[in-house]
C-alpha cells in the first residue's frame, strides 16, 4: 500500500466511524471512550506497527505516523498505542501465551484500569531493594508487602507488580513481574493527600493476595528486565507530555499559553521576560525532537536509556514554566481559587511539576542513567549488587 492509499483509507474510515467520544477527565481507571477505542482496535489502527494477529497492521514507523496524523487532524483518539500504551506494550512483549490474548485487547480499548506497584517505603529510588514477597502456591503465588505512591490504585483492576521470589539471589535477579488483580481480599488501598489537594497517589497494603500462574510476565526471577521495558514506555509518555492547567479557564494551547499570559500581564516587551518565555519554548521544541528520535529507536518490548533524557528534560521544563508563570503574575500569584484562574493555574503547575520530578524515577536517578548508559561514565559503587539479598541488611 502506498502512502497515498493508506491516507485515503484512514481518512475514509474516520469519516465513516468517528462521531465523537466522551472526554476523559480522569487519567486513571477504565476509559470512558472504551466503545470508540474498541472500534479503533478492531480496525487495526490502535497499534498500527504491530502484526495483524495483535490488532495491528504491520506498518513501518513512517506509515504509522501517517495514521497518527490522520487521527490528529480529525481530533480522534486511540491510535499510536504501540508507542504510548505502556501496559499493552509490556504485556505484548512479556505476558504468557495464555494471559496475553486475555489482557492485550482490553488494554488497547481501555476496558481495564491499571496502576504501577513498584515503589516501597524502603525501596523508592533503589527499586531493586524491594521486600514485597511472592511465594509460590498451587495455581499461582501469594503476595505480601507494601507499595506506595501508587497512582490510580483506588480504581485499578490490575497492578503491574514487582515482588521478590528468590531471596537467595542478588537483588536484581530475585525479582519477578506480575499482573496482580487489585479487586480482591488482601488488597487494601489508602489514599495520600497531595500538595495539590488531590489524592491520585495511594499506599497499597498487600496481605496474602493471590496472583494466578499465568499472570507472571517474563521468566521467574527475570522481572528486572521486564521492568526496564515498562519504565522505558512510562518515561517516554512522561517526557512527551504533562498535565496542563486545571482551573478550567480558556487558555491558548501549548507554547502560545505563555505568550498570551505575558501579553495579558503587559510584559511581553520586557527583554528578560521574552528571553525566559523563549527559553521554555525552545526547550519544549528540543525535547519534542529528542523524544521523537528516541521513540523511533525504541523497538517493541525493549528499553532505551535515551528515554531518560526526555523524562528529565520535561521535569526541568515544567519547573521553569511554573517559575516563569509566577514571575509574570507577580503579587497576583499569591492568590488562589476559582476567582483567580491564572494564579490557580500557575500555582498548580508549579506544585505538580514535582510529580514529574519523582514519578517514573526521580530526576537524580535519570541523571545516573544518562551518565552511566548514555555518556558511558563510571558506575556508582554498589557493594550489595552481587550478594544474596537475604544477607543484605536492608533486605532482612
Amino acid at each position: 500500500m502506498t502512502d497515498e492509499e493508506l491516507k485515503a483509507e484512514v481518512t475514509a474510515w474516520l469519516a465513516a466511524n468517528w462521531r465523537g467520544a466522551p472526554p476523559r477527565t480522569e487519567r486513571f481507571g477504565r476509559d470512558p471512550r472504551a466503545e470508540w477505542l474498541a472500534k479503533v482496535r478492531d480496525a487495526g489502527w490502535a497499534a498500527p506497527r504491530w502484526p495483524a494477529q495483535w490488532y495491528g497492521r504491520g506498518l513501518s514507523d513512517a506509515q504509522a505516523r501517517i495514521v497518527e496524523n490522520c487521527f490528529a487532524e480529525a481530533g480522534a483518539p486511540g491510535t499510536g498505542q504501540d508507542r504510548s500504551n505502556l501496559w499493552a506494550n509490556t504485556a505484548l512483549a512479556h505476558a504468557s501465551e495464555t494471559f496475553k490474548p486475555q489482557i492485550v485487547p482490553k488494554l488497547l480499548a481501555g476496558e481495564v484500569g491499571m496502576c504501577l506497584l513498584y515503589s516501597e517505603p524502603g525501596a523508592g529510588s533503589d527499586l531493586a531493594a524491594i521486600r514485597t514477597r511472592a511465594d509460590r502456591v498451587e495455581g499461582g503465588w501469594r503476595v505480601t508487602g507494601q507499595k506506595v505512591w501508587t497512582s490510580g490504585a483506588h480504581i485499578a483492576d490490575y497492578g503491574m507488580l514487582i515482588a521478590r521470589t528468590d531471596w537467595s539471589a542478588p537483588k536484581h535477579k530475585g525479582i519477578s513481574f506480575f499482573f496482580m488483580p487489585m479487586r480482591q481480599k488482601g488488597v487494601d488501598v489508602r489514599p495520600l493527600r497531595q500538595i495539590t489537594d488531590e489524592s491520585h497517589f495511594n499506599e497499597v497494603f498487600i496481605d496474602d493476595a493471590f496472583i494466578p500462574e499465568e499472570n507472571l510476565l517474563g521468566n521467574l526471577g527475570g522481572g528486572w528486565g521486564v521492568l526496564q521495558t515498562a519504565l522505558a514506555y512510562e518515561r517516554s509518555v512522561m517526557g512527551d507530555a504533562a498535565r496542563g492547567a486545571r482551573s478550567g479557564a480558556k487558555e491558548a494551547h501549548g507554547d502560545a499559553a505563555l505568550l498570551e499570559l505575558a501579553r495579558e500581564a503587559g510584559k511581553l516587551s520586557d527583554p528578560v521576560v521574552r528571553q525566559d518565555v523563549a527559553q521554555v519554548i525552545a526547550w519544549r521544541m528540543l525535547n519534542s525532537l529528542n523524544t521523537r528520535r528516541a521513540k523511533a529507536e525504541l523497538g517493541q518490548g525493549t528499553s532505551s536509556s535515551i528515554m531518560s533524557l526526555g523524562k528529565l528534560a520535561m521535569s526541568r521544563i515544567l519547573h521553569e514554566e511554573g517559575r516563569v508563570r509566577t514571575e509574570l503574575l507577580g503579587p497576583e500569584s499569591l492568590l488562589q481559587g476559582p476567582d483567580h484562574p491564572r494564579a490557580e493555574d500557575a500555582n498548580f503547575l508549579s506544585l505538580n511539576a514535582y510529580f514529574t520530578s519523582i514519578g517514573g524515577g526521580t530526576d537524580q536517578i535519570q541523571r545516573n542513567i544518562i551518565g552511566e548508559r548514555v555518556l558511558d561514565l563510571p558506575r556508582e559503587p554498589e557493594v550489595d549488587r552481587d550478594v544474596a539479598f537475604s544477607t543484605v541488611i536492608a533486605g532482612r
